[in-house]
């Protein structure tokens, strides 16, 4: 439930507004629009403020000077308290590795090294193979007439990618081992969640972190021994001067990379579609011109981003919106309210294809503008020409669709489709 507490005079602001809630889960746009246009920079008795308008939002991401990750013990404490050991918990050493969750330098030299051995050339040079993938998947149910969306199709398309991406064979690469990685990211991923876990889902979060760190690491071993045309081995070998990926480093950034692919690349398909579907004049403008395929995936990030909102921290005192942030605060920038903000996109609340103008939050901004955002957009843009061109009269369940618990990131438990 989310309640709002009126301001007086030279005080922040405060509301209180909790993630859990099952009506935001449902819901989070009327919440997030309820807040834009009464009080767009507010102060969350969980401890943090929450940014909905679109302005507000894009200055906290972009601004390097003034907001970044920063204390990530602190941060952390912030949901368990000055007496939890951050670090012995393999999940959340893993999460203050990961450079998204660094700064400068850190994060510039990771960063870098990452953008080095994943080229917007090799990205490109990825769609006859993202095409491959996708056609390979649907030909499994062409004949049912029917399928699961999310997990037959959603989750398998951007794992196989990542798994080719990284020279893991199809063979390799089975319907047993993808179950495997893509409910170890779930089960690990938990920890980017704004809340403390319970003791069960810790220990689960961090058991799965330990298979993913091991799984890894022996695809870097292999690499290591014999070199491919692949990532791995661009990664292995990515340099900037003297310096390289260590070999944790490396598992990290190939953790990072295989997650953002399930928890967003996945659901921005199924989200997609659930809206395609929702507004059937979209679908059939789709089927009728496929070209729009690159067009729709940028409305479905707008309209129903999959990540619904990115933390930073005050690194000084900062003026935002009327109000000032001090150092140290932490700030929720909700990307998914500023993608509906009406004072940036017209008619927000309504989903069009093609809509042109000021361009979403949905990969961040700044130095943390998403590294794979390339890669999920020939994703988007393959996933959605294939499903209009194969199964045009594709046909879905709209009523009370099944969203995931978590905030973070949004996506569905399942769609059922056919055709």
């Amino acid at each position: 439930m989310m309640t709002m507490q009126a301001a007086t005079t030279g005080t922040r602001p405060r509301i209180h507004f909790d993630p859990r809630d099952p009506a935001i889960i449902a819901d989070p746009h009327t919440a997030f629009a309820n807040l834009r246009s009464t009080t767009p920079l507010a102060w969350n008795d969980a401890g943090f403020w929450i940014a909905t308008r679109y302005e507000d939002v894009r200055s906290i991401i972009i601004d390097r000077k003034n907001f970044g990750q920063g204390d990530f013990i602190n941060n952390i404490q912030l949901y368990y308290g000055q007496d939890f050991d951050v670090f012995a918990h393999s999940s959340y050493r893993w999460l203050s590795e990961v450079f998204v969750y660094q700064d400068p330098p850190k994060h510039t030299r990771i960063r870098g090294l990452v953008s080095k051995a994943l080229t917007a050339k090799r990205v490109r040079e990825m769609r006859p193979d993202v095409e491959a993938i996708t056609h390979r998947l649907l030909d499994r149910f062409v004949d049912r007439q029917s399928m699961e969306l999310i997990h037959d199709f959603a989750y398998r398309l951007p794992t196989l990618v990542m798994c080719n991406m990284l020279g893991i064979s199809e063979e390799e690469a089975d319907d047993s081992l993808l179950d495997q990685l893509n409910q170890a990211i779930a089960d690990s991923f938990l920890v980017l969640e704004m809340r403390p876990l319970d003791a069960d889902e810790l220990a689960l979060a961090n058991r799965q972190i330990d298979f993913l760190e091991k799984f890894f690491k022996s695809v870097f071993d292999r690499r290591r021994t014999h070199p491919q045309d692949d990532l791995a081995t661009a990664l292995l070998n990515a340099r900037e001067g003297d310096s390289q990926l260590t070999e944790r480093e490396m598992v990290t950034v190939a953790i990072a990379l295989f997650g953002a692919g399930f928890e967003t690349t996945a659901h921005m398909i199924g989200n997609g579609i659930l809206t395609l579907q929702q507004y059937p004049e979209q679908w059939r403008k789709l089927v009728g011109n496929p070209n729009l395929s690159l067009a729709a995936t940028e409305e479905i990030l707008r309209y129903e981003s999959s990540l619904i909102a990115t933390y930073r921290t005050a690194f000084h005192d900062t003026d935002i919106g009327g109000q000032t942030v001090k150092a140290g605060e932490r700030v929720l920038a909700v990307l998914a309210a500023g993608n509906r903000d009406p004072e940036v996109f017209p008619k927000p609340d309504e989903f069009d294809i093609d809509r042109s103008g000021a361009h979403h939050l949905a990969f961040g901004g700044g130095i943390h503008f998403c590294v794979g955002a390339e890669l999920a957009r020939l994703e988007g843009d393959v996933a959605l020409r294939a499903l209009a061109e194969r199964f045009p009269d594709l046909r879905a369940d709209t009523n009370n669709p099944q969203w995931r618990p978590g905030f973070l990131f949004r996506g569905l438990e399942q769609l059922q489709v056919s055709w």
